[in-house]
């Protein structure tokens, strides 16, 4: 039972692999598989299935999912707003994809999958008390972790910040630097007022950003200024995968 099937389902394709989970790293290759267009629980959780056949797998499986999700019985607490397609809210993704795989299957919102992993396994590794882990993309997905334990389901992306009339991620995402040209300056400025934002919430002792930004991290760095650690992430593209591995298990 070293080895967990974790299954990161992206707006693209669903992508799984075999991990090890006494060092966090992937058993085997990635296999990757298109998300199906139409986004139905049916055929997401066919994916599911076809995944599972394709290692060749019976065990537990953890999955991650692009929403808030009720961790003791996989129901979804709100429709996947990437995707645009009703029909998941109030259903146990955990049900259908066991169901679709005939096995075990442990259902956790995405962005708490790369926060788990990221402070078990990643940047986070050994530290103890609060670690936050913000993936920094179209939105702002956060990963809450206090002791090694998940907190689920924060959506600190969620959160207004001061004099702002809509959801902090619409002003700070990495989204949101590409699409008004911001300089690094100036967003990293923002974000450090979204930083500063959450450190008086949650105190942690780290903050972990992922998210394709995460790799130009030295150009924004120096407009960082709060009293605790500020790192990027270092599983990357990995982190969903293995995070959803270790919430099957935990």
């Amino acid at each position: 039972m070293d080895h967990i099937l974790g299954i990161d389902i992206g707006g693209s394709g669903i992508k799984g692999a075999l991990v090890d989970l006494t060092l966090g790293e992937f058993a085997t290759d990635r296999i990757r598989i298109p998300t199906p267009e139409g986004f139905s629980m049916d055929d997401v959780s066919a994916v599911i299935g076809e995944m599972a056949r394709s290692f060749n797998y019976s065990g537990k499986i953890g999955v991650g999912f692009p929403a808030p999700v009720r961790l003791n019985d996989g129901v979804v607490l709100a429709d996947p707003t990437a995707h645009h397609h009703p029909g998941w809210k109030g259903e146990s993704a955990s049900a259908a994809f066991s169901e679709a795989a005939g096995c075990e299957v442990t259902v956790v919102n995405d962005a708490d999958a790369a926060g788990l992993a990221e402070a078990k396994f990643g940047a986070g590794m050994g530290i103890q008390g609060t670690i936050l882990v913000l993936t920094l993309g179209t939105g702002v997905g956060s990963g809450l972790i206090y002791n090694g334990q998940l907190v689920p389901n924060t959506e600190l992306g969620k959160l207004y910040l001061k004099n702002h009339p809509d959801f902090s991620e619409q002003y700070m995402a990495g989204r949101i630097k590409e699409e008004q040209d911001l300089s690094y300056e100036v967003w990293g400025n923002r974000l450090n007022e979204y930083l500063i934002h959450v450190k008086r919430l949650f105190d942690p002792q780290m903050i972990i950003l992922g998210g394709g930004i995460s790799k130009k991290f030295d150009k924004y760095s120096e407009f960082i200024d709060i009293d605790t650690t500020v790192i990027p992430a270092t599983l990357r593209n990995k982190a969903g995968i293995i995070g959803a591995a270790a919430a099957a298990v935990q």
